[in-house]
């Protein structure tokens, strides 16, 4: 596996808003996944268990999602994998992907997956955070042009469906949205949903969820930015909220909303206005998540500068921040602690291949 530097992470960081082209930079990223994506312990199970009968290994009881140490990251490191099989058709490692997505995304698998999650017990389950990543997952791999891509994609149809359905019995009835830092948070599982329905055709979806986020968001002002971060936040509140609602609004509209919400952006280019989350140490699973934070940061601040018309002097800042807080954090995406290596590979490759964009 090849570690790259700083300094060659920051040159491909130079182009990776128009990424897509050259699978240099990856290779560490793709391995990571096909190190975990079937690798059972340890494991973090989260399924409600009803009887004895249920008491099975995690390959038994999710047989396509069982390694990563916990079901979502099971599912986006398989994301990682197919996109960057879609993406880098001749990378070195295309051929290993290809093999671990054939060897998880069996129809009997994905049937095995829907039993688990139909069982009693599961509504909640994965809801928001992992049932988004299944949506995202079944985005990336509907955009397959080749039999074996499209196979994949039939396969996983009844997981979709599933998680689908889940999203939309739940929002209707939550009325507040859940603004907290980690898993649960409402934005960032809706901006993945938003992402998917749109790309499905499912217009009814999608207008669900941007009707539910003008609800929960559309009058929020002043985004306390200095509150953040907590100690254990991947995700960040203000900008998770922002990258939705750059999806949702109009641009015309979406310049004001943002002003009012986030006047904390500056217009001459500065990157102080949000320092950098600092990871004291790495080999502690949820002090590890500021990690996450950094780069999940990185996307959504790409996102909504992409959603500021071109003249907007905001612009700067949000760039020069995005590349700031992924120069600090991609080199020490490496999997030398398992604790961040079974999952930030997804968070590096959604920012390296500008992933937001296609939407």
């Amino acid at each position: 596996m090849r570690i790259w530097s700083t300094t060659a992470l920051s040159a491909l960081l130079v182009a990776a808003p128009a990424m897509a082209v050259d699978f240099h930079g990856t290779e560490q990223f793709a391995a990571l996944a096909l190190k975990c994506v079937h690798t059972e312990y340890p494991n973090k199970i989260g399924l409600v268990y009803n009887s004895d009968a249920e008491v099975l290994p995690p390959r038994l009881r999710t047989p396509a999602f069982y390694g990563c140490f916990d079901w979502h990251s099971s599912v986006h490191g398989h994301w990682l994998l197919a996109r960057l099989a879609r993406l880098y058709p001749e990378a070195p490692y295309a051929a290993d992907v290809r093999a671990a997505l054939a060897q998880s995304l069996t129809a009997d698998n994905i049937a095995g997956e829907v039993r688990s999650l139909s069982s009693p017990g599961q509504t909640s389950f994965e809801r928001p955070y992992g049932l988004s990543w299944a949506l995202a997952l079944a985005d990336e791999l509907s955009r397959f042009d080749d039999p074996q891509g499209r196979q994949w994609a039939a396969n996983f149809a009844p997981l979709a469906k599933l998680a689908g359905e889940r999203l939309k019995t739940w929002l209707p009835k939550l009325a507040y949205p859940i603004r907290n830092g980690e898993h649960t948070n409402t934005a960032f599982g809706l901006a993945l949903a938003l992402d998917y329905a749109r790309s499905s055709g499912d217009r009814g979806f999608a207008d669900l969820i941007a009707s539910r986020a003008r609800d929960y968001y559309g009058k929020d002002v002043s985004c306390p930015l200095t509150y953040e971060p907590s100690g254990e936040d991947f995700i960040s509140p203000c900008l998770a909220e922002a990258a939705l609602m750059a999806r949702v609004l109009p641009q015309k509209d979406y310049t004001k909303w943002l002003a009012r919400f986030l006047p904390q952006v500056p217009r001459n280019g500065s990157t102080k206005w949000l320092p950098i989350g600092i990871v004291t140490d790495r080999s502690d699973p949820r002090l590890a998540h500021l990690d996450g934070l950094n780069l999940s940061r990185a996307w959504m601040l790409e996102k909504i500068a992409s959603a500021l018309p071109p003249a907007d002097l905001r612009r700067a800042a949000l760039h020069a921040t995005a590349k700031a807080h992924a120069d600090q954090t991609l080199p020490f995406v490496t999997g030398e602690h398992y604790e961040g290596g079974h999952w930030l590979g997804t968070f590096a490759i959604y920012y390296l291949t500008n992933h937001g964009a296609e939407h």
